[in-house]
């Protein structure tokens, strides 16, 4: 608030009339008090942007692993990238020393085109994308919150029909492609992603594909 203090010099001299001076203190308090409530209600009701970030799943280590300990998986995709190219297999990997019913495992190559790596993703992870749909029509007409959302669609990530996805690269790979792949794992709403050591045998089928 204001104040205005009067002080003196109002006296009469050779009888003519003075005005009387005054002097002003503005007390600042109640304007800090105002700064820090506008603060403090600004901190409160802002939304701070969260990190655009995705997790990673890390396998537990293997104790005494031999060269071609493939993890034992089911419903799930292996990409391999080399140089600027990308591979991937389907379910367990089977090497030529011990093939599978279907003999051994063989790569298929892809791109990040339109029925590249995304239309592969949809396809392995329908379960997954059309449980979100539904989700999301429940989310537009308020029947679910939007923590509950998000919860369901955690754990529809995880259900054993949800598409697992492992990586692999070798030492001729590029940043580029790893991080492309993991914004279309991103795009199809895949909730475990692995980055995984090649393994020996993997290694030297992705030498003769590139051949």
């Amino acid at each position: 608030m204001a104040e205005i203090a009067e002080g003196g010099g109002g006296g009469h001299s050779k009888g003519k009339k003075r005005a009387k001076k005054g002097s002003t203190r503005v007390d600042m308090t109640p304007m800090v008090d105002l700064a820090f409530l506008l603060l403090t209600f600004f901190v409160l009701t802002s939304t701070f942007s969260k990190p655009k970030v995705m997790s990673l799943v890390y396998p537990a280590k293997i104790d005494n692993p031999t060269p071609d300990d493939g993890p034992k998986i089911n419903n799930a995709i292996t990409f391999l990238l080399s140089e600027d190219k990308i591979f991937y297999y389907s379910g367990q990997y089977y090497p030529k020393s011990a093939p599978g019913p279907k003999g051994p495992t063989k790569l298929e190559e892809t791109d990040f085109g339109p029925s590249g790596v995304r239309k592969l993703l949809a396809e392995g992870n329908e379960f997954v994308l059309s449980g979100k749909i539904e989700l999301q029509k429940k989310l537009d007409k308020k029947q679910i919150q939007d923590s509950v959302y998000i919860n369901m669609l955690t754990d529809l990530k995880k259900k054993d029909k949800a598409l697992k996805v492992l990586i692999k690269t070798d030492d001729k790979a590029t940043c580029k492609n790893f991080i492309d792949l993991i914004d279309e794992l991103k795009i199809a709403e895949i909730g475990v992603v692995a980055p995984v050591e090649i393994m020996a045998s993997e290694l030297e089928l992705l030498k003769e594909k590139l051949k």
